[in-house]
């Protein structure tokens, strides 16, 4: 597999490709080997999609597992932690010895693909189900059209490329010739792609060269587990049309993984111009019990499956919730308390969190360490057949948030319930007006706008305070002063309110509950229960009169 790539070929190792923002705040492009060398001057990989990013980082950690033997240990990992550099001879090494698999357009193997994939009809492949920002049915919503999928350049086919296998939707694909599961020329949907399932997390430092090390989780006990069979697809046969026999598909560690072929695709075209492509179904990946070889995914336990299957726990990836900001599930992210009565929990945060509260625990990783926490998911629609939505957010944290019996990591969660709770009340306040008015009990948009000003409100303010809790903070202080913060937002909110209501809401009406109690519904009598209740929720925004003076100072 060594020497020098084919003439027509297209090196992954040497074009630039990988769309990177440099710690000068310059948009470039770098090769795959430019992007380990570069990396302590590269502040992150920035593609046009957050899943592009993601997808390509999982790649570039593959290259690294095998390039530092693992890392065999916490010893060797602790070496490249404390130099802050990656061993860029032994990647250029690695590389070097399959420069031929990173060949995007190989005659025999070209990288990620299937070079001899073809339908038992000739059909004209266009590029639309290559690129995932293309909306599949309503092309007028793009400005990518005409000449725009006509052709693209093999840098950015190889970015599609890799996402395609990552992010793919389900659905009826082109019937491959050599594939028995192929039936009247079509591929039966075998699920999305692989990392489509994922509530993808990966954590972030100040170069790209700490954020690789710190989503390096070694094998070691506890943590990845050595198998002779898990390797990256380039060091494996090269795929065909039918899927991977699973005694050598897996997957057996995070390697198989990261580069699992969920397609099988073949692009059209030369190094000038890329013009289409084929996708056929590749290998199905079950994620069912998963979290001891993914480490970058939130899970949780299954209910319908343990019941099926008369066994607990059983576990599956879990996907954010794109209704909600990050902060406000805040504690799905970070390592869960043990339950009582040593009942298995009932969700576990990703391997790499868990891996960074171990190092910070152990003084590996200082108190003083600031890292920025990154989700990134898809959701899919109308049987998982397109892309709805793509999520990314991320979260700036000290490191002792993310230890289990830490009292600031307490207080970050008990602080995401003071706003879930506030927010709640204004819900409250601007129902009651709504009724004062006239409106039917059944009317909640009033409700559900008043929240999301709320949450609008609040989100840049818990990120800031978020990110200035330290090792120096005093959690009960920090809480009351983040209590007050929210009490000030949501009150001023909730006036607004009251004051937008009208004459017909100050007169009021008298409604019968479900009690049959009458109860009379006017905005004075609103704003009162309103201000009961934001009381009740922030009981530690209770301001002492010095307090008082200084705020109207």
């Amino acid at each position: 597999m060594t020497g020098a790539p084919h003439p027509a070929g297209y090196s992954l190792l040497d074009q630039a490709w990988i769309p990177v923002l440099d710690t000068a705040g310059q948009h470039r492009e770098v090769s795959l080997l430019g992007l380990f060398e570069q990396a302590h001057d590269i502040r992150m990989i920035a593609c046009d999609l957050p899943t592009q990013t993601f997808a390509l980082l999982r790649l570039a950690l593959a290259i690294l597992h095998r390039a530092t033997d693992g890392p065999p240990g916490e010893a060797a990992w602790r070496a490249l932690w404390r130099d802050r550099k990656l061993p860029v001879a032994d990647i250029a090494e690695y590389l070097d010895a399959f420069r031929d698999r990173f060949d995007l357009l190989h005659p025999v193997h070209p990288f990620y693909q299937v070079a001899d994939l073809h339908a038992a009809k000739d059909t004209r492949y266009g590029l639309e189900r290559l690129i995932a920002d293309v909306p599949n049915g309503l092309p007028f919503l793009t400005t990518r059209a005409g000449p725009g999928l006509d052709a693209i350049t093999p840098a950015e086919a190889a970015r599609w490329l890799v996402h395609c296998q990552a992010y793919d939707a389900a659905g009826i694909k082109t019937g491959a010739v050599g594939d028995t599961r192929v039936k009247n020329g079509k591929g039966y949907s075998i699920g999305v792609g692989s990392l489509g399932s994922l509530g993808g997390v990966h954590l972030e430092g100040a170069t790209l060269a700490e954020t690789l090390l710190l989503n390096l989780v070694p094998v070691a006990p506890g943590w990845q587990v050595t198998d002779e069979r898990d390797l990256p697809v380039w060091e494996r046969e090269p795929q065909t049309a039918a899927e991977e026999a699973d005694a050598t598909r897996g997957p057996y560690g995070l390697l198989s993984l990261y580069t699992w072929q969920s397609r099988r695709i073949r692009l059209f075209g030369d190094a000038a111009a890329v013009t289409g492509a084929m996708i056929s179904i590749g290998d199905r990946l079950d994620w069912q019990d998963r979290h001891l070889l993914e480490p970058m995914s939130v899970w949780g336990r299954s209910g319908p499956r343990e019941t099926a299957q008369k066994r607990t726990p059983i576990y599956l990836p879990r996907p954010h919730d794109h209704t909600r900001a990050l902060w406000r599930g805040l504690q799905t992210l970070l390592p869960p308390p043990p339950p009582p009565g040593g009942e298995p929990p009932q969700r576990l945060s990703p391997m790499v969190v868990q891996w960074l509260a171990r190092l910070t625990v152990t003084g590996v990783v200082g108190a003083d360490f600031t890292t920025r926490t990154r989700a990134t998911s898809v959701t899919y629609g109308t049987q998982q057949s397109v892309v709805d939505e793509v999520f990314s957010d991320a979260l700036t944290m000290n490191v002792l948030l993310l230890v289990e019996d830490s009292a600031l990591r307490a207080t970050a969660v008990d602080a995401t319930g003071d706003a879930e709770a506030a927010v709640k009340v204004l819900r409250r306040l601007a129902d009651n007006l709504a009724r004062a008015a006239g409106s039917r009990d059944t009317d909640v948009g009033e409700a559900d706008r008043a929240a999301e000003r709320g949450y609008a409100l609040l989100d840049r303010a818990f990120r800031d305070w978020l990110a200035r809790l330290g090792p120096d903070s005093d959690p009960v202080a920090e809480r009351a002063a983040w209590q007050r913060r929210v009490r000030r937002a949501i009150d001023r909110l909730g006036r607004e309110l009251v004051a937008a209501a009208g004459p017909t809401a100050w007169i009021g009406r008298t409604i019968t509950d479900r009690n049959g109690r009458d109860v009379h519904y006017s905005s004075s009598q609103a704003d009162a229960w309103f201000r009961l209740g934001l009381a009740k929720a922030l009981p530690m925004a209770a301001d002492s009169p010095h307090q008082r003076q200084e705020e109207r100072a």
